[in-house]
This record gives C-alpha cells, sequence and structure tokens, in this order.
C-alpha cells in the first residue's frame, strides 16, 4: 500500500464495499483508500466496521462506515440513501458480502439455512446493486464488481447452496452488464481465489489439503485495477484473481468478446 500523491488515481471517486467489516472485504477497502477513494464500508458488526474505518485511518485513507443487513431491503435502502446523501454519488460498488453456509448433503440440510445462504451472496448483491444503479445511469458512469467463486462452475454437492448462490452470481453479473453497457457501467464478477479467512477457517481439511491459497492482498488488488477503468472492455466478464493476468485478458478483449469467453455458458 502507498499514500504517494501520484498513486491515488481514484482521488474523489467513492467506493462502497459491503462485508468489508472484516476478511476480503477489508481488504479491499484498504486497498481502495490507498490510491485515494473515499470508502464507505458496510456491514452488519459495528465493532467490526469500526476496526475497519481505523485501520484505514491510521493508513491516511478515508473511509466511512454504514450498518447494513443485506438480507433486509428496507436496511440496504436506507443505508444507501444515507450514503448518497453524504456523498453525493458511488462510483463504484463492490458486492462482497457473503457468507459459506452449513456444509452437508443437499437433502440434508435444513431448508432455511440452505435459503439464507441464497439470499444473503445472491439476493443481496441484488438489492445493492439495484438500488445504486439508478444514480450510476444518470451520471452515465460507474462500476459493480461481484465477488464470486470458482464453486460456481462445478459440482460441490457438500457446499450445495453456496455454489448455486455463486453461479447465480455470475448469471446477475452478466445481465446488468449487458444491460448497462449503453450506460457506460462496467460489471464484473471476480473470484478472490482459496483465501484464509474467518469464512474458510471451517473447511473441512480433506477438501483443501491439496489446494493453493491465495494471499489476501490479491482479489483486493484486482479490484482496484478494476476500478481504476483500464479494464472496462472486459464488462460482463469472469476474472480470477490469482488465475488470470488482467493485463493479458486486456489485450485480448476483442478476441474474448468476440468468442464469448470468459463467462458461463455452453461449450459445443
Amino acid at each position: 500500500m502507498t499514500n504517494n500523491e501520484s498513486e491515488r488515481f481514484l482521488s474523489g471517486q467513492v467506493a462502497v464495499v459491503t462485508g468489508g467489516g472484516r476478511g476480503i472485504g477489508r481488504e479491499i477497502a484498504r486497498q481502495l483508500a490507498a490510491v485515494g477513494a473515499r470508502v464507505v464500508v458496510t456491514a452488519r458488526t459495528l465493532s467490526q466496521l469500526e476496526e475497519t474505518r481505523e485501520l484505514i485511518a491510521s493508513e491516511g485513507g478515508l473511509c466511512s462506515t454504514v450498518q447494513m443487513d443485506v438480507l433486509d431491503e428496507v436496511s440496504v435502502s436506507t443505508a444507501f440513501r444515507e450514503i448518497l446523501e453524504v456523498n453525493g454519488h458511488v462510483d463504484l460498488l463492490v458486492n462482497n458480502a457473503g457468507i459459506s453456509g452449513k456444509s452437508g448433503a443437499p437433502w440434508e440440510l435444513d431448508t432455511e439455512d440452505w435459503w439464507r445462504t441464497m439470499e444473503v451472496n445472491l439476493r443481496g448483491p441484488y438489492l445493492c446493486s439495484k438500488v445504486v444503479i439508478p444514480d450510476m445511469i444518470e451520471r452515465k458512469r460507474g462500476r459493480i464488481i461481484m465477488v464470486g467463486s470458482n464453486m460456481a462452475f462445478w459440482p460441490y454437492p457438500v457446499a450445495s447452496a453456496y455454489s448455486c448462490s455463486k453461479a447465480g452470481l455470475v448469471r446477475l453479473g452478466d445481465n446488468l452488464a449487458v444491460a448497462l453497457k449503453e450506460h457506460g457501467i462496467a460489471v464484473f464478477t471476480i473470484s478472490p481465489g482459496l483465501v484464509r479467512t474467518e469464512m474458510t477457517k471451517d473447511i473441512p481439511e480433506e477438501f483443501v489439503a491439496d489446494a493453493e491459497w491465495t494471499p489476501i492482498e490479491k482479489p483486493a488488488e484486482l479490484c482496484v485495477a478494476l476500478a481504476s477503468g483500464k479494464a472496462d472492455a472486459l464488462t460482463g466478464r469472469y476474472i480470477h484473481s490469482s488465475e488470470h493476468d488482467l493485463d493479458e485478458l486486456i489485450a485480448r478483449a476483442e478476441e474474448i468478446e468476440g468468442k464469448n469467453l470468459q463467462t458461463m455458458r455452453l461449450v459445443e
């Protein structure tokens, strides 16, 4: 991280990071603030929000906090109304808030537990995007980043709700990208990779024994790069923070769009 003025290229921009009280969301907020963004961090837990705010302030960044529950449409609407009143606009929305859900065979899980994972991971990003998009359309600019997962593309029976929710999130991002392109708004879905956080600490060892862990800085660095606008030609595309070279994808943007790559699709 750096506070060098020449590298604060997001100065004047407002970035909202949901689920920013800890883990990947906190690191994304830190790195966005380090390059000059005014960061607004949302989460349910006030103590975690305050920890994030104090950390970013200690590093010279600008950060405010708003308590919000992505499951509650009134909470989301109220929070973003406050954010817009205070900041005037939102340039970047990072839909990071999510849960892993309970593990087990799909038919053995409690229905409400299974569905709650779907609601947090898919309905939450939908609600947050829905309330911020009208302002972005009016300004004809903005970016939305969905924090997805590679688990969207493969069956994971012991984590079926999480897998299904992330698959839905990829398609939500696709739909928004197509609908918003004419308004100058870019939408991306990223995978942070397997990062050591509170969410991943309870994964059974047999599932990660041979896994390659991703440093928490990597997905945050990707979000900063996408926030810069240099990858807007890749709107609607899926990008893995540790498996894809963003500059290489940007160089291939025309080919990727023409062949409809980096997305969820049927392959003949």
